[in-house]
């Protein structure tokens, strides 16, 4: 049965008449992959249906798009992504539409969204997930973790920057690509400073370093990550235990970059050793550094060395936060200009 025009009352650019209108229909093999590309309710087709101003028919295993013909355009190349997805044995869930919706405005992706391109797909594979990119710029981003052995990933919260490296660090860790993952971080947070934190260095560094940990038991079995972390494999640490080492034959990832300074970050970028990754996250306008010196070691490393052979550089903006939209949508408020609330005049 085909499913029903859209919901009465729809914005006037989902009527027929608003645009000049295109058409097209694409057909999917395997029924039985169909509920799950639907959606509950068809949630999936709806969505698609607002964000791009569609409106989507299914009938059997065929779906008749009509709309603008942009609009048509992306959303044909997000319903093969979403079907693609599935095919690879892939959750599909709001947030995973959003970002196929967000790639199909990218004209140079859509063989990689729908899977035509007859290349070896982008994709991480760890222990207990495979991953695959949710934006243009994590595309570029992961070929980046394979191709260079030093990768500056810089950008806000919620892009993926350290967790694909993670995922990426686990997955080399698996195939005995290095024998140890290093994970390391500032232990500076809005300016707190650990000599007045109850406990030992652990008790005291630890939750500065929950996220790293949190990336790493998402990716592998907690026992793994237990035994791992007994045997030294995994090594989760603040920058400062770096100093006077060679890291070789690790991953080595150093999160919250943007807070270390530029001694740090020299100091942790000489460790590198042979048959090393390096990669180095943070987003460059949330600096915590206390005192006066304001510099941070990010900018000024990502200044001296982008352009290095071996070296590249990853910038991640507001379009790229891929967990739930509202988080792009308090990212891109935070990033516009400030209104004093004093200075606003009642009505």
């Amino acid at each position: 049965m085909a499913r029903k025009a859209a919901r009465a009352g729809e914005p006037a650019q989902f009527r027929p008449e608003a645009h000049r209108r295109a058409r097209v229909e694409v057909e999917f093999d395997e029924q039985t992959l169909l509920g799950a590309l639907f959606g509950q309710f068809d949630s999936n087709l709806v969505q698609v249906e607002n964000r791009l101003g569609v409106y989507i028919a299914a009938r059997g295993n065929k779906i008749q798009i009509e709309g603008p013909e942009d609009a048509v355009a992306r959303a044909r190349d997000t319903l093969k992504g979403m079907y693609h997805r599935l095919e690879q044995g892939q959750a599909l869930d709001s947030g995973a539409v959003e970002s196929l919706i967000a790639m199909s405005a990218e004209p140079t992706l859509e063989g990689i969204i729908s899977g035509d391109t007859g290349a070896p797909p982008i994709m991480i594979r760890t222990r207990r997930k495979t991953i695959v990119p949710r934006s243009a710029m994590q595309i570029e981003y992961m070929r980046a973790l394979n191709r260079s052995d030093v990768i500056f990933a810089l950008g806000p919260a919620g892009t993926g920057k350290t967790y694909l490296a993670v995922a990426q660090a686990v997955s080399q860790l698996m195939t005995g690509s290095v024998q140890r993952l290093i994970l390391s971080r500032p232990a500076v947070e809005a300016g707190e400073k650990l000599g007045f934190l109850p406990g030992d260095m652990k008790d005291k560094v630890d939750p500065y370093l929950r996220p790293l940990y949190d990336a790493l038991y998402d990716c592998m079995p907690p026992e793994q990550v237990e035994r791992r972390l007994a045997s030294g494999e995994i090594e989760i640490a603040p920058i400062a235990f770096m100093r006077g080492r060679t890291l070789a034959d690790a991953f080595v990832i150093l999160d919250e970059a943007q807070n270390t300074t530029r001694e740090q970050m020299k100091m942790f970028l000489t460790r590198f050793g042979q048959n090393s990754r390096m990669v180095v996250c943070g987003d460059p306008r949330q600096v915590d550094i206390p005192g006066g010196d304001r510099m941070s070691g990010l900018a000024d490393a990502v200044s001296r060395l982008e352009g290095v052979e071996g070296i590249d550089v990853t910038r991640f903006t507001v379009q790229d936060v891929v967990r739930h939209p509202i988080v792009g949508r308090i990212v891109e408020a935070y990033e516009g200009p400030y209104v004093d609330p004093s200075a606003q005049k009642p009505e």
